[in-house]
C-alpha cells in the first residue's frame, strides 16, 4: 500500500496552508472572515462551502493531520494517535467507553461508513416537542441527497461477510426483517480496517474529501491546536483562543505557544461534548440551563457468540447489515427500542471488552476467529426517563460526561441482549456470551435466556461502549429550548454558529454521520447566503 497515491501528502506538497505540530509554529494572531473549530462532519461540509463562497476560512484541530501513508491496520498505533484519549474516553462514573475520533477528519476518518438518513419518526418529535416545524423529511431530503452524492453513498453490493451474515441469517430464521447499510465509500478494498484509517482513501471521509477541497481553496489548516476560549463581548464572539498541543494532546509547555483568531463568524463543530465544552470554558450565555445538557450516546450492548465455522469478523467491510425491527415495533416514546448491527472485531477492541482475565480470557481469545458480535444501539432522548446526559468541567477545563445509566435505560440493555442472543442461537451459535461481568457462555436460549433474566443490569457489570456522542448543544425553535437556533445559529451569540451533532435534541436512532451532513450542508447553505449572497450547493 506505501505504493498508493496520498492526497494528503500531495497536497502539502502542492503548499497547503498547513499549521502546528511538525507543521509550522502557530502565529501570535490571525485574522479571517470565519473561524471553524473541529475537522470532522459537521466542520468539513462547513470548510468546503465556505471557502467554495470565496470566504477566507481557518480550521481549528486538537488532534494530528494522520493519513493513509500512516493507517497500517495496527490497533496500538491507531487508537492513540486517532482518538480521544486514546480510545478510552469513558463517562464520569466510567460505566460507558466512548470511541471519539481527535485528528484532521474527527470521528469521520474511523468510523465504519454506516449511512442512514434521519428517520421519519426522529424528525416528527422534533417537530412536536422542540418546535422545529421546518425539520420535515421533505425539507431536508435535498440536502442528504447532496450530501449522498458529494461523499459517494451508496448500498454496499459485495456479499456481506460472515459477520453480518450471520446476523442476516439469524434475523431470517426468527422472521425478524434485515436489510443492508449504504456506505459512503469508492474503490473499497473490502479490508475491514475502517476503524483505523482507510489505508487506501476508498472511505470518503472528510480527510479525503471536504477538507483538502477546502484547503485547495486557500482555507487555513491548524493542528495539534485545541480552541480553549471564546473572548465574548455585547452577544458576538470576538475571538478564540487556542493552544498548542502534543499529538497525544497534552499542552505544550511554552510562554508563547497561544495564538488568538479573530473572525467575523464561527462556526463551532468540536463533536458533542467537546463543543458544549468550549462554551462552557467560555462561560457562554446559558439563560435556560440548557447548554452541555440533553447529551445522549445510543448506549451499546453486545452479545458474543462461538460458532462452528470461522468467522473471522476483522476481514471485510463491517458493519452491512441490520435491523430495526426492535425500533419500528414499539412507540419511539416508550420503552427504549434499539437498532441491532454487526461490528467488526479486532484483537485489542475484543479483549478489552469481554468480561473475565487470566485463563477465562485467553479461553476467549483462543476461539477468537470463530467468535460473532451483534451490537444493539439503544435510542436514548425520547422518553424523560432517557434524557441523556450533562458535559461538565474537570478542574483542567477538560470535559467529562455524567452519563447515568438508569433502570429505564438498563431494561432496555436487558431486552437487547436477549434479542441479541436469540438471533444468535438460531443463527446456529454453539455458545453465546453476553457482555456481561457476571454471564458465562450459554449453550442453549433455554438457558441463556433464564441467565440473562436473573442478571443484575447496573453500570460496570453490564458492558457498555458508544461510538455516536450528539446533543448537548441542541436544536430548539425558542430559546426556552435548544441552545441553538433552527438555523444553526447560537440563540444569545449571533455571530457563532454550531455545526455538529451536539445539536441534536434527542439521539438519532441510527448512525448519525449522514445526519450530521446533510443537516450542517442546510445550515451553512444558509450561513454562506447571509454572508456572502450567494446560493450554493454541496453537490
Amino acid at each position: 500500500m506505501s505504493n498508493l497515491q496520498d492526497p494528503i501528502r500531495d497536497g502539502l506538497k502542492r503548499g497547503w496552508k498547513v499549521l502546528g505540530g511538525a507543521h509550522g509554529a502557530l502565529p501570535e494572531k490571525i485574522v479571517c472572515d470565519v473561524a471553524i473549530i473541529g475537522s470532522g462532519a459537521g466542520a468539513g461540509v462547513s470548510a468546503e462551502l465556505l471557502a467554495r463562497a470565496g470566504l477566507k476560512v481557518v480550521i481549528i484541530e486538537e488532534g494530528p493531520l494522520k493519513s493513509s501513508s500512516d493507517f497500517n491496520q495496527k490497533e496500538a498505533e491507531a487508537y492513540p494517535a486517532l482518538y480521544q484519549e486514546s480510545a478510552g474516553r469513558k463517562t464520569l462514573d466510567k460505566g460507558v467507553t466512548i470511541l471519539q475520533g481527535r485528528c484532521v477528519g474527527g470521528s469521520t476518518t474511523v468510523n465504519w461508513t454506516s449511512s442512514f438518513r434521519t428517520p421519519m419518526d426522529t424528525l416528527s418529535h422534533w417537530q412536536q416537542n422542540f418546535a422545529l416545524s421546518d425539520y420535515t423529511n421533505d425539507a431536508l431530503a435535498p440536502y442528504f441527497q447532496q450530501a449522498e452524492t458529494r461523499l459517494s453513498m451508496g448500498p454496499w453490493l459485495v456479499a456481506p461477510n460472515e459477520n453480518n451474515d450471520l446476523l442476516r441469517r439469524g434475523a431470517a430464521r426468527l422472521g425478524i426483517p434485515a436489510a443492508a447499510i449504504s456506505r459512503n465509500v469508492k474503490g473499497c478494498w473490502n479490508l475491514g480496517s475502517c476503524g483505523m484509517g482507510c489505508p487506501t482513501n476508498a472511505k470518503q471521509s472528510m480527510l479525503v474529501t471536504t477538507i483538502p477541497a477546502a484547503l485547495d481553496l486557500g482555507a487555513t489548516l491548524l493542528v495539534e491546536t485545541r480552541a480553549e476560549t471564546f473572548e465574548i463581548f455585547n452577544g458576538r464572539v470576538q475571538s478564540v483562543r487556542c493552544i498548542a498541543v502534543k499529538p497525544n494532546s497534552a499542552p505544550i509547555e511554552s510562554g508563547a505557544n497561544a495564538t488568538t483568531i479573530v473572525a467575523k463568524h464561527f462556526v463551532l463543530a468540536g463533536g458533542a461534548i467537546n463543543s458544549a465544552a468550549l462554551l462552557l470554558r467560555s462561560k457562554a450565555p446559558d439563560p435556560h440551563a440548557r447548554l452541555g445538557r440533553r447529551t445522549f450516546l445510543h448506549p451499546v450492548v453486545m452479545s458474543a457468540a462461538i460458532m462452528s465455522q470461522k468467522v473471522e469478523a476483522w476481514a471485510g467491510a463491517p458493519q452491512t447489515i441490520y435491523t430495526d425491527h426492535f425500533l419500528d415495533t414499539q412507540p419511539i416514546d416508550g420503552p427504549i427500542g434499539f437498532k441491532l448491527e454487526a461490528p467488526p472485531l479486532h484483537p485489542v477492541i475484543f479483549a478489552s471488552t469481554v468480561f473475565g482475565y487470566g485463563q477465562q480470557q485467553a479461553d476467549m481469545l483462543a476461539q477468537f476467529p470463530n467468535t460473532h458480535v451483534i451490537l444493539a444501539l439503544l435510542r436514548d432522548g425520547f422518553h424523560e426517563e432517557a434524557a441523556g446526559g450533562r458535559v461538565k468541567l474537570r478542574g483542567d477545563g477538560s470535559p467529562e460526561l455524567d452519563y447515568p445509566l438508569n433502570d429505564f435505560v438498563m431494561d432496555g440493555a436487558r431486552r437487547a441482549l436477549l434479542a441479541m442472543m436469540e438471533i444468535q442461537f438460531a443463527a446456529g451459535a454453539r455458545q453465546v456470551l453476553p457482555m456481561h461481568e457476571m454471564a458465562q457462555p450459554y449453550n442453549s436460549w433455554a438457558e441463556g435466556r433464564q441467565a440473562v433474566a436473573a442478571l443484575p443490569m447496573k453500570p460496570l457489570l453490564t458492558k457498555v461502549v458508544s461510538a455516536h456522542v450528539m446533543g448537548g448543544c441542541g436544536l430548539g425553535g425558542t430559546e426556552a429550548l435548544g441552545v441553538t437556533r433552527p438555523d444553526g445559529v447560537h440563540w444569545q451569540l449571533e455571530n457563532l454558529s454550531i455545526h455538529d451533532g451536539s445539536i441534536f435534541p434527542t439521539s438519532i436512532g441510527a448512525n448519525p454521520q449522514l445526519s450530521i451532513y446533510g443537516i450542517v450542508n442546510r445550515l451553512t447553505q444558509g450561513l454562506v447566503k447571509r454572508l456572502t449572497g450567494q446560493e450554493l450547493t454541496l453537490a
